[in-house]
């Protein structure tokens, strides 16, 4: 049975582990591990911790036949390992908030997509709600604080970002149909850690460095390196897309994908809260304006046909 609130909430609790991963992913980044290991780390770990625990818990959900196979390999390259390399090119060539702006646009690329596509029917309020929620990440951002001309490279890399984001979405909308949340998002992480084997191989890596002490408190506590992966790959990932895949039951994707655009506004919370980034009126205004946008997505869904009444049966 379809439940929105549920799905609601499991989509908000996603966005909230990736607003964490956020900042525990810089203090790794900043701690000397490059970005495309950090990715290959993250997607491999999450691999071997969803296969040993489904191999324990739920083996007869690991079993996939032959057919699944071109799915699940397009849905992990595409969905999880491209949405993440593109984003950190993107990164190395615009402003974080810029990028993060054309990233959650993915939304708009579902309801162009739903709409010609499928032929569904869109409401206006939804095009609404889609102009605030980007508005509100243009605020959040603080686009015009990036300056100047953009880099063309760096907004390729974000629109493609965009559309893989997209294509996870709307792809695991079709995959929970057939799988449960779960064994999906452990065989999409088995398919872009086989991706990243290929494209960042491990063995130039120095474990050593994983021992490493960082400062996670302005200073005033250092954990080791391998904690703070540790983090990425079970809270920052294998969690985070298990839940999103879940909403997928109760939500369509266009709306849990207005719904996800809260993660920018939560970023920024925690750096606010964890690193004492201090949120400028803009931001503040932004994130208001990002919630309205997903209360009125809320009110877009098409109403349910009331069921029919049975007729009285003569006596």
């Amino acid at each position: 049975m379809s439940r929105p609130p549920l799905g609601s909430a499991l989509t908000v609790g996603a966005a909230g582990l990736l607003a964490v991963n956020g900042t525990v992913s810089t203090l790794a980044l900043q701690a000397g591990v490059p970005a495309p290991w950090l990715t290959a780390l993250r997607c491999g770990g999450a691999a071997v911790v969803l296969l040993a625990a489904l191999a324990v818990v739920a083996p007869a959900r690991l079993r996939v036949s032959w057919r699944e196979v071109p799915f699940l390999a397009v849905f992990g390259v595409v969905g999880i390992a491209l949405t993440q390399c593109l984003y950190y090119v993107a990164i190395g060539r615009l402003p974080v908030g810029i990028a993060l702006v054309f990233e959650m646009t993915a939304p708009v690329f579902i309801a162009l997509w739903v709409w010609l596509v499928r032929g569904e029917r869109v409401r206006r309020r939804l095009w609404g709600a889609l102009g605030l929620s980007l508005s509100g990440l243009v605020l959040v951002a603080e686009v015009w604080q990036g300056g100047g001309s953009l880099d063309a490279g760096g907004v390729a890399a974000a629109l493609a970002a965009a559309l893989c984001l997209a294509t996870y979405y709307l792809m695991g909308e079709r995959g929970t149909t057939t799988r449960d949340p779960v064994a999906l998002t452990c065989w999409s992480f088995v398919a872009a850690a086989l991706f990243w084997a290929v494209a960042a191989p491990f063995w130039p890596f120095d474990p050593a460095v994983l021992g490493a002490s960082v400062p996670v408190s302005l200073g005033t506590i250092e954990l080791p390196l391998w904690v703070l992966v540790g983090w990425i790959v079970v809270l920052g990932a294998a969690l985070p897309f298990w839940l999103s895949l879940a909403a997928l039951r109760h939500l369509p994707p266009t709306t849990a994908g207005l719904i996800a655009t809260v993660e920018p506004v939560l970023a920024s919370v925690v750096a606010w809260l964890w690193v004492e980034q201090v949120l400028s009126g803009w931001q503040v205004l932004g994130g208001l304006v990002v919630l309205v946008g997903i209360g009125l997505a809320q009110t877009a869904r098409s109403a349910r046909p009331p069921a029919p009444v049975p007729e009285a049966v003569p006596a």
